[in-house]
């Protein structure tokens, strides 16, 4: 999908202000030969205060932030249409992080075009849907623009690496205990600062200093 990593000069990022992107902005800077990152944030409803993001992102590297809201685009065009066809997954999720997905990618491919940027990253795993539904949408709308995932990239590079960059961001991890699934996903707090483990079912909140 287009450029290597020397040819990239400027990168949009999907950016939520958890740990995971806040990390991603220095790296890419790293690992890309100091390309530009503009970091873009989509308000779907979170309830963030976008003042500090937006500063965390220029605190750590990135040259702006762009945020829009997205709200009532989210609400008329695509949880009216969920709730009428009655998509709950496993009974109880209504979709509010899959749903938002495609519309934040793709209000970050016009970002990306409109700043005439040479490539697209997102903080999605390698291992959920989240990375397609991302990847889904900038296919569709600029097939020709780079895509990046940086986990994709972590996972094969060395811990002592991961660490360095978590360090470098003053990012960390905590793990709150008795709370359950169920109420992360009624509680309101952003879907992108909630990690669920995997062999527990604890909910992960993961956190940056300011």
């Amino acid at each position: 999908m287009g450029n290597s990593k020397g040819n990239v000069k400027k990168v949009v990022l999907a950016y939520s202000g958890g740990l995971d992107t806040s990390i991603i902005i220095p790296w890419l800077k790293e690992h890309y030969g100091g390309a530009e990152v503009i970091a873009f944030c989509g308000d779907v409803g979170q309830g963030d205060d976008y003042e500090a993001v937006t500063r965390k992102a220029l605190k750590t590297g990135a040259s702006k932030c762009i945020v829009k809201d997205l709200r009532e685009e989210f609400v008329r065009d695509y949880c009216y249409k969920a709730l009428a066809a009655g998509a709950v997954y496993e009974d109880r999720y209504l979709l509010g992080t899959a749903l938002a997905r495609p519309l934040l990618a793709y209000h970050q491919v016009q970002v990306a075009i409109k700043e005439k940027a040479d490539a697209l990253a997102h903080g999605a795993t390698g291992k959920g849907n989240d990375q397609v539904r991302f990847e889904v949408t900038y296919g569709a709308f600029a097939p020709n623009m780079k895509v990046i995932a940086p986990w994709r990239e972590w996972r094969s590079a060395p811990a002592r690496t991961r660490s360095t960059t978590r360090a470098s961001t003053g990012c960390r991890s905590t793990r709150r205990r008795g709370t359950s699934s169920a109420e992360t996903a009624t509680s309101g707090t952003s879907p992108t600062r909630v990690a669920t483990s995997r062999t527990s079912g604890t909910p992960r909140r993961r956190r940056c200093s300011s």
